[in-house]
């Protein structure tokens, strides 16, 4: 059914470049390419009737065209019915319209009204011309389609009706109960394309109707069977059952000042559940921002590194890798263990050193970046893997760790991630995981108060962190870019820098952002971390993983050009001692109210869980989960915030069609997700 839209009647190859940067390439894409709106035009109206910003239908006769002076050429046309006239304005002169549009010719035509020059006016309105192939408006309401520069919406609606005329009995037939079961899918399309008069409005526009909910749902369904697929695909080969360890976790909570919280104890508890069993664990953490993940996933390792199996931690950025290198270090190494680090930016000798280590197993804990899945690191026995922030990553690079088993045998996953995730997209983006939640921060830290502040206050915020850095505390200033721009006026890292130290030059400056090297910002966030530096103007780059328990403040600068998971990670640096902290966000002014209602959020609350459900609500998933994750989310119809409360009824039926219709599971995601790759099993 999949027709190359070249080949469908009608398509010129100008036509065939437009459909295609809108993501339309065959006759498939263009049935689901759905209405973003609805127009009624079985109307015509009088033109004595005219009201100004009323979308109409007029129909009458061409009586003068004329183009009058002016800096940019236009074209005015005077159409006339019996009870009064209108001027029609074109920018885009064009053959085909001046002959459309001759005098004498009968001319319907819609597009809103307005005032302008000579009277009352419509500006390049839809035109068709009065003939028998032309009949009065049908008793249906009109679609209107997402377009792009040059393709017209009357072009859209000929070549969609052709496709519905061609395909749609071919359509394969299958909905499982509980959904608008009435339509069959084919109904489904024609009725939202071409909704009769009577139909509510409003009602489609929200893809609240039963025919749009058909296609919203089986949709759902099947992203949800690529996603349980993926989870068979992994888990079809064993995985090693782990003991429980005797002496390495008690030897680690030794060491620890304090004890787990009793949502870490539980979490450890789950996954070593998992780790007995000889299907490899898929397991999601969700914890907020300072809930000790890092602490769970070596209470993890202790079980796994004990029973003679390695594993690999790997986090998306250096600063981070580097600092879970430090912590399972001085957590590991005084346990007999060797931990090694492996980054891109190693010198080759060490690097080869490295790769020694990790494949005839004297390295048994491996941290790294996403350089862990290479082809050249090859593990003697790697038992699990842990992928801290996952959302920085390919859903599917998760498969490639699959090859790195030992003889067949598929490590342990273990995903981590600090952004609290809402459920809907938990759902529809780690399907195939198991969730765990820490949902209890250790004891003593005290909740960050939060301000928000226009940006000509900045001066006075600049003296009091002087002052406080003054009194022995530590300081964050983030600010949105690393270096000028002509595009933003957000104040530049490097700028505010040397702006500060030539205004307090006896405080002890600090600088980091993307463009150094990572040595150079190691170094700089070891001399924060040690209390050698008293203020850190950073950019973003700090948003995970750095902890620096005296650091007591938080400015961040331009705080309205950042999403509300982003700046509740930034948040979290702070807060992660007993004292006090507080978090400032900048912000220029005049606010939108988008922006007035993201910074009120912050300053209300500290649960991340929240924050990230406002997050999609105002934002959408790409600003919860980041674009890498999201471009593997893509919808054709459905909408995640929109649709949620389908969700578990697809989670549920796409089970079932899995287990009981494998042939419909294979026929739905050739329908949806002909792109996405097919797993085989075994």
């Amino acid at each position: 059914m999949a027709i190359p839209i070249r080949q469908i009647t009608g398509v010129t190859a100008t036509v065939a470049q437009q459909l295609e940067k809108l993501n339309l390439f065959n006759s498939h894409d263009l049935l689901f390419h759905l209405p973003r709106d609805y127009e009624d035009r079985s109307t015509i109206i009088d033109m004595q009737g005219l009201q100004v910003g009323r979308t109409v239908l007029l129909q009458g006769e061409v009586k003068s065209v004329d183009f009058p002076p002016g800096k940019r050429k236009s074209m005015a046309v005077l159409l006339q019915d019996a009870s009064g006239k209108i001027t029609l304005r074109f920018y885009h002169i064009y053959k085909a319209l001046t002959e459309q549009l001759s005098v004498g010719k009968q001319v319907r035509v819609f597009g809103e009204v307005r005032l302008g020059a000579r009277g009352m006016e419509m500006y390049h309105p839809e035109i068709t011309p009065v003939t028998d192939h032309h009949p009065l408006p049908k008793s249906e309401l009109t679609p209107i389609y997402p377009t792009t520069d040059g393709l017209k919406q009357s072009k859209l609606r000929q070549i969609i009706d052709l496709c519905l005329k061609q395909h749609s009995d071919d359509l394969f037939e299958y909905m499982p109960e509980g959904i608008a079961k009435h339509y069959a899918l084919k109904d489904a399309l024609k009725f939202i394309h071409h909704p009769p008069l009577n139909s509510h409005i409003q009602q489609l526009r929200e893809a609240r109707h039963p025919a749009q909910q058909r296609l919203i749902f089986e949709e759902l369904v099947t992203h949800q069977i690529s996603l349980l697929q993926r989870r068979l695909y992994i888990q079809q080969i064993q995985a090693v059952p782990i003991k429980p360890s005797q002496t390495f976790l008690a030897h680690l909570l030794q060491q620890l000042p304090f004890s787990p919280t009793q949502a870490q104890q539980r979490v450890t508890q789950e996954i070593l559940q998992d780790l007995q069993k000889n299907k490899p664990m898929l397991r999601l953490v969700q914890g907020d921002v300072g809930a000790g993940k890092t602490l769970v996933a070596a209470m993890a390792a202790t079980h796994v590194l004990e029973d003679g199996w390695q594993v690999a931690i790997m986090a998306p950025t250096e600063i981070l890798a580097e600092q879970h290198f430090i912590n399972f270090a001085k957590w590991f190494v005084p346990l007999g263990l060797d931990v090694v680090f492996l980054a891109s930016k190693l010198r080759t000798r060490e690097k080869n050193k490295a790769l020694e280590q990790i494949a005839t197993g004297s390295a048994q804990v491996v941290i790294g970046t996403h350089a862990l899945f290479q082809d050249q690191v090859k593990f003697q026995r790697l038992g699990l893997v842990i992928i801290d922030e996952q959302h920085r990553f390919g859903v599917d690079q998760r498969l490639a760790l699959r090859d790195k088993g030992h003889h067949g045998h598929t490590p342990h996953q273990l995903v981590m991630t600090a952004t609290p995730i809402p459920r809907t997209l938990a759902m529809s983006a780690y399907g195939d995981l198991d969730t765990s939640i820490i949902d209890e921060l250790p004891p003593g830290r005290t909740p960050i108060q939060t301000v928000a502040m226009p940006l000509d206050k900045r001066e006075q915020v600049l003296q009091r962190i002087y002052d406080n850095c003054m009194q022995g505390k530590q300081a964050y200033w983030v600010c949105t870019l690393v270096e000028q721009s002509e595009t933003l006026d957000a104040q530049a890292a490097e700028a505010i820098y040397a702006e500060i130290k030539q205004k307090f030059p006896d405080l002890k400056l600090g600088l980091a952002h993307g463009k150094l090297k990572a040595e150079e910002k190691q170094a700089v966030m070891q001399e924060f971390k040690q209390n050698k530096l008293q203020l850190l103007i950073a950019t973003t780059v700090i948003e995970v993983g750095v902890d620096v328990p005296n650091a007591s403040i938080m400015v961040i600068e331009n705080a309205e050009r950042l999403g509300l998971s982003q700046l509740h990670q930034l948040r979290g640096r702070v807060g992660r001692g007993s004292q006090q902290s507080f978090c400032v966000l900048l912000y220029k002014s005049p606010l939108s109210h988008n922006g007035q209602a993201r910074l009120d959020i912050l300053r209300q609350t500290n649960d991340g869980f929240v924050i990230a459900e406002r997050d999609l609500e105002l934002r959408g998933p790409g600003d919860v989960l980041g674009t890498k994750q999201t471009g593997e989310l893509s919808f054709k119809v459905a909408n995640l915030q929109r649709d949620d409360y389908l969700l578990e009824k697809a989670h549920q039926v796409a089970q079932r069609i899995l287990q009981q219709h494998p042939d419909k599971a294979e026929a739905l995601m050739q329908r949806w997700l002909p792109e996405a790759p097919r797993y085989a099993f075994v």
